[in-house]
């Protein structure tokens, strides 16, 4: 296994399949850290990595991870680098990206047609820039075959014990799982872990309109009533307000209803129940039907995960 280490590589991605492959008996693995060229990678967040290899441990590896890198959405990887993930694909390589490390793949070319995902952060500049790849903003990880993708830097975890149980079987995965102090299987996709599901809104014409909703979310909140607070029509409503967030009116009502409903999960001890009604979605099935939808996960997984002090 190789771990490709780019300019401005980020340490936890680096770290996390040097040691979830790390040789050991029950892991019939060897690792090699490389870089385009042997020697000191500038890393990010202050950290800087002294690689043994250069790209000839591509035309080694069978598996080679390309983890996340800063700015991966200003400049392509050096063309060397390219020909050698190309050239160790077409070999019979595995690539699997770590969060950014999707931007080195999509520059093959090799996820044109196929789903990837990345940070979700990056998800719409991978979109933007790559057209050709299917973006999945949701998922912790795609798994396409010959080439795997992972989202945000943790998420590379559940993306290497799922390498690991294809390769090894469930036993040796759940085994390097407890070992790390990890879930063998992580509930629901990245979307629970974005700060907020309601986007900024792009524009300013309802933005007080948005408050007042905000505020009243435990309220019957309907097309009529918000367009009349903006002292709009329905109809110029609807079409402004899809310009200015990207979503219908009662689309954004409904996530910032779960988004409320996330916060009351991680501080408070309310029934589900009762967050339900608190949040305007009057019933518990109904609150895990949209978080379900929305998010990826349960309101209960949500709150094992979050909720303060666990």
């Amino acid at each position: 296994m190789a771990v490709l280490v780019l300019e401005g590589a980020k340490p936890l991605d680096v770290g996390i399949p040097a040691q979830v492959f790390t040789k050991r008996a029950s892991m019939p693995y060897e690792v090699r850290v490389c870089g385009a060229a042997p020697g000191l990678v500038t890393g990010g967040d202050g950290l800087s990595y002294a690689v043994a290899h250069g790209l000839e441990a591509l035309e080694w590896a069978d598996i080679v991870f390309v983890p996340g890198y800063r700015h991966p959405d200003r400049e392509a990887p050096p063309r060397t680098v390219v020909d050698a993930l190309i050239g160790a694909h077409t070999r019979g390589a595995r690539l699997a990206a770590i969060s950014t490390g999707a931007f080195a793949l999509a520059a093959t070319g090799l996820l044109d047609g196929r789903r990837a995902t990345t940070h979700w952060h990056y998800t719409q500049a991978l979109a933007e820039q790559y057209p050709h790849v299917r973006v999945d903003e949701n998922v912790l990880f795609v798994d396409e075959g010959t080439v795997l993708t992972s989202a945000g830097a943790a998420s590379g975890i559940d993306l290497c014990l799922h390498i690991l149980r294809g390769d090894l079987g469930v036993a040796a995965a759940n085994h390097a799982a407890r070992r790390l102090v990890a879930a063998p299987y992580r509930s629901g996709g990245q979307a629970q872990y974005v700060p907020r599901s309601v986007p900024e809104p792009l524009g300013e014409r309802f933005a007080a309109t948005r408050e007042w909703a905000l505020r009243r979310l435990g309220e019957p909140l309907t097309l009529e009533a918000l367009a009349e607070h903006a002292a709009v029509s329905p109809r110029t409503f609807s079409r402004r307000f899809v310009e200015d967030t990207g979503y219908t009116p009662m689309q954004w009502v409904m996530r910032a209803r779960v988004d409320l409903a996330r916060e009351l999960l991680e501080r408070s001890q309310l029934a589900v129940e009762q967050i339900a009604a608190d949040v305007g979605l009057g019933t518990g099935a109904n609150l895990r039907l949209h978080f379900q939808r929305i998010l990826g996960t349960t309101p209960t997984e949500y709150r094992r995960t979050f909720a303060r002090g666990e």
